[in-house]
């Protein structure tokens, strides 16, 4: 019989991968902006907010604040080094206005980052105690990661055209969900579950 630890060990990798697949999905896009050398009407909005929650989850699966979720970290942390890539590449090609704002928003996010792990770590004395407080900022900043996505589908039904939705796209998005949402249930954690469980039926309806 397949013990607990390896089904979710299984499911993690699993997750793992997918989660890369959609990491570099952008790739084509910031091939076309290199060839271009100028990042035109694009937005680093998806960037920024994938950056910051990438960054909020490695916190979380470390061993100090949410112990036994190395999977966790490993993939958040392959995310952080691929947006640093995307925000590097845009700030290269946006003009001098774009360019400051980002820089901007980066700094905050790095500011803010640094406060919410000094407090998390010097101020709260248990795991389980850091586990609700990470968590509960991944859930924020996971949920502005994912507003753009909802937006697209929002112009899918208005416009009756899956134009806007790469198929495969939405696929991975569903295998996805639904396998951190098995991680999830394994070993049961409510923050990993409540990000992924509706993201895998809105995916799938």
């Amino acid at each position: 019989m397949v013990s607990a630890e390896l089904a979710r060990d299984v499911v993690g990798i699993t997750g793992n991968v997918i989660s890369l697949f959609l990491f570099m999905s952008p790739v084509p896009t910031f091939v076309q902006i290199w060839k271009k050398k100028s990042v035109e009407q694009f937005s680093a909005a998806p960037y920024l907010a994938t950056l910051i929650n990438c960054v909020v989850w490695v916190l979380y699966g470390l061993p100090i604040v949410h112990p036994h979720s190395t999977l966790v970290w490993t993939i958040n942390g392959a995310g952080t080094a691929i947006e640093i890539v995307y925000l590097v590449l845009f700030i290269i090609h946006s003009d001098s206005k774009k360019r400051l704002k980002v820089l901007l928003i980066v700094l905050a996010e790095v500011i803010f980052m640094a406060v919410l792990t000094t407090l998390v770590l010097t101020l709260v004395h248990t795991t389980k105690k850091r586990t609700v407080i990470v968590g509960v900022v991944a859930i924020v900043f996971n949920a502005m990661m994912y507003a753009a996505p909802l937006s697209v589908m929002k112009m899918v039904i208005t416009t009756k055209s899956v134009e806007y939705m790469p198929f495969f796209i939405s696929l991975a998005s569903l295998a996805n969900g639904v396998a951190w949402s098995a991680y999830a249930l394994i070993k049961f954690d409510p923050f990993i579950l409540v990000i992924h469980l509706p993201l895998s039926l809105s995916c799938s309806s």
